[in-house]
């Protein structure tokens, strides 16, 4: 069970700690490479371009792909996970050049978090249709695909289509993964039969509870190699209440999940980088 962060600071709600509100820059890199050098798997970055004030899950929303770009440079082999990139907002070729140059640049440590958006003001705000973003989102997809992994790239779809244009540099994985966001059947089905893997919200934020999460998974085929993200319902405490961890990570199992997204209970940078440190001393040892 490999396990990433759910980063903090780059995602701002009301019900965060003082020192989120305060942090910046420096307290960001000393996340990602405490992350990278505890043997975390990913850490993620949200999607939103502007939000209207008051927004319940929270108005600052640091931007993926330039977050991203600035802290492969400060580490080795962290991979990095945009939670998700809202599809209709972009063209797929826009997708493939600016995510491809991440992969490049940072070796090929790329994860594409992707679902289909659900804030229709935004939508309205950035003049993208709203009522027909599923269909829309799932050619995306496909285009995507054809797109993100070669230099000369060809694609025809019912939105989008593209014939022999080329996209220097792109991605150097051979398969970027990409991992679908979304709580419903219908995104797990879009998930298995066009991504590499489902990444549904936390239980608090209307996702699946782990018995459901299951029910869910045993419904459908699973490819060889599917990735299932499991995001736990509350923040961990590693320091206080160890057994958490192991908890966790025989829930996140029994729910069908290869991958945990971690929160951890936190007060203060330093407070947060000894519960990383707590959690991965009890989580990898094995």
């Amino acid at each position: 069970m490999k396990v990433g962060i759910s980063s903090p600071i780059v995602a701002l709600a009301g019900n965060r700690p003082e020192w989120e509100h305060r942090a910046g820059v420096a307290e960001l890199v000393r996340v990602a490479k405490a992350a990278d050098r505890l043997g975390y798997d990913f850490m993620t970055c949200p999607d939103h371009v502007a939000v209207p004030p008051g927004l319940p899950r929270g108005e600052r929303f640091y931007d993926p792909l330039a977050t991203f770009s600035f802290l492969a440079a400060h580490t080795e082999r962290l991979r990095f996970l945009p939670y998700v990139l809202v599809l209709p907002f972009y063209h797929p070729l826009e997708l493939a050049k600016r995510y491809g140059t991440l992969d490049h640049l940072s070796g090929g440590r790329l994860i594409l978090g992707l679902g289909v958006g659900n804030l229709r003001e935004e939508f309205d705000l950035l003049g993208k249709p709203f009522d027909d973003r599923g269909p829309r989102a799932d050619d995306a997809l496909r285009a995507l695909r054809a797109a993100l992994s070669s230099r000369v790239v060809s694609y025809e779809g019912e939105y989008f289509s593209f014939k022999e244009m080329v996209i220097d540099p792109h991605a150097v994985q051979p398969r970027v993964p990409l991992w679908i966001g979304g709580h419903s059947m219908r995104a797990l089905r879009r998930a298995v039969t066009l991504g590499d893997g489902w990444a549904p919200a936390p239980q608090a934020f209307r996702g699946p509870s782990p018995e459901r999460m299951r029910q869910m998974l045993d419904s459908v085929q699973i490819p060889e190699g599917f990735d299932v993200v499991f995001t736990p319902n509350r923040r961990i405490d590693a320091i206080g209440r160890p057994e958490q961890v192991t908890e966790l990570m025989r829930t996140a199992a029994e729910a069908g999940a290869t991958r945990i997204n971690l929160t951890v209970r936190h007060e203060s940078l330093e407070h947060y980088l000894e519960q990383l440190e707590a959690f991965a001393e009890i989580a990898f040892s094995g």
